[in-house]
C-alpha cells in the first residue's frame, strides 16, 4: 500500500496542565496526549482522510503503547513506531499561559532519545520512495543515528526522481535547546535542501536556514536551493508562501488563543492536504492557515487536530474562499 504522507521524527507523550494562566509549578491535574510535532502532523492529515503513516521510536515502556495506541485511533499506519530497548519514552510538559507565553520541558531526550535511534537499515525506502509526501524535521538530524537514517530516506527519492503531484515537505523546526549553535543546525539543513521540494518555517527557522532577512529574502534563498515552495510564517501578520511564478500572503485569523503549541502541526498536516489536492496556492496557504487557527483554540495538540468540513466552515464564515472540490477527500 502506497501512503499519502509519511512523516518522521519525534514523538512523545504531551502532558498538558488543564490549570489555564498559571506556572507548571502551581498546576494541579493535566492530561495525556499523542505528542511530537511530525507525529502530530500525519495525524492532522488522517484527520483530512489522508492515508498516513510515521517513521519513529518509543521507548519499551506502556508509554509507547499508549503512543501506538493513538496512533492507530487516529488513523496512522503505526508498523514503523517500534519500541527501543533500554530507553524511555520521552514525555513533554508545557504551562499554558495564553495568549504567547507556553514554555516546553523536554524529559528523556538525554543523552538521547528512542526516535534519535532510528536506524537506517530499519527503514522500508520503497514506501518512503513511493509516498506522495515524506515530512521530515530538522530535528531528525539531532542524533547520529536518526541523522544518516534522515539522510538515507531523502537519498531514496530524489528531487528529480519526483513524480508532479509528489512532494518532500522539509519543517526547519528548529529547538535551540537541542543544537549547540545555529550554525550547528545550519550545517544539517544545507544537507537535506539538495533533495527539498517544501520549506516551511518562521523567520527564525528560516534564518537558521538561510541566513537573517525580510520573509521574502529569506524565500529568495530557499527557491534558490531549489526549493520549490518556501513557505515563511509571519507571526501575527499570517503566512507567505512562495514559488518562481507567484508569492501569495495569507492574512491571519484572529481567534482567542489557548495553547498555541499545536498550531504549526496543524498547519502542516492541512497543507499536505491542500497540496495533495491541487488547490491554488491561496486556497492551500489559507487552509493551512485556518487549521492553524483552530488548534490554536484548543489545549490539546492531537486531539484537537481538526475536520476538512470544520476549516471550510470556518473559512466560509470568514468571508475567504475555499476551492469546489475542497469537502471531497483529494
Amino acid at each position: 500500500m502506497s501512503y499519502d504522507v509519511i512523516t518522521t521524527g519525534r514523538i512523545s507523550v504531551d502532558i498538558y496542565p488543564n490549570d489555564i494562566g498559571v506556572g507548571l509549578a502551581d498546576v494541579q491535574t493535566f492530561g495525556k496526549y499523542l505528542g511530537g510535532s511530525p507525529s502530530n502532523v500525519a495525524v492532522a492529515a488522517a484527520r483530512h482522510g489522508r492515508r498516513t503513516a510515521v517513521i519513529t521510536r518509543t521507548g519499551e515502556d506502556p508509554f509507547g503503547d499508549f503512543l501506538r495506541s493513538e496512533l492507530r485511533r487516529y488513523g496512522v499506519d503505526s508498523q514503523w513506531a517500534t519500541a527501543v530497548p533500554g530507553l524511555l519514552t520521552p514525555v513533554t510538559f508545557c504551562a499554558i499561559q495564553p495568549p504567547e507565553d507556553f514554555p516546553l520541558y523536554f524529559y528523556g531526550r538525554t543523552p538521547t532519545a528512542p526516535d534519535w535511534e532510528i536506524k537506517p537499515d530499519e527503514v522500508d525506502y520503497e514506501a518512503v520512495r513511493e509516498a506522495s509526501v515524506f515530512w521530515s524535521t530538522v530535528t531528525g538530524m539531532v542524533g547520529d543515528a536518526s541523522r544518516e537514517a534522515q539522510i538515507a530516506m531523502h537519498e531514496a527519492r530524489p528531487r528529480d526522481g519526483l513524480t508532479a503531484d509528489q512532494h518532500t515537505i522539509l519543517d526547519l523546526d528548529y529547538r535551540p535547546m537541542f543544537w549547540e549553535s545555529k550554525e550547528q543546525a545550519r550545517e544539517q539543513v544545507q544537507q537535506l535542501l539538495p533533495y527539498v521540494t517544501v520549506a516551511v518555517g518562521n523567520s527564525e527557522e528560516c534564518s537558521v536556514a538561510v541566513g537573517e532577512g525580510t520573509a521574502d529574502e529569506q524565500a529568495d534563498r530557499l527557491l534558490d536551493a531549489g526549493v520549490k515552495l518556501a513557505v515563511v510564517k509571519l507571526g501575527p501578520d499570517g503566512v507567505m508562501a512562495a514559488t518562481r511564478e507567484e508569492r501569495v500572503i495569507s492574512a491571519p485569523l484572529p481567534v482567542e488563543t489557548v495553547n498555541g503549541l499545536g498550531a504549526g502541526d496543524s498547519f502542516g498536516g492541512a497543507l499536505c492536504h491542500g497540496l495533495l489536492a491541487g488547490w491554488p496556492l491561496e486556497n492551500v496557504l489559507d487552509f493551512a492557515n485556518a487549521a492553524g487557527a483552530h488548534v490554536a483554540t484548543k489545549i490539546a495538540c492531537s486531539e484537537a487536530m481538526p475536520t476538512t468540513e470544520e476549516l471550510v466552515a470556518m473559512l466560509l464564515d470568514r468571508g475567504r474562499g475555499v476551492p469546489s472540490n475542497a469537502t471531497a477527500r483529494g
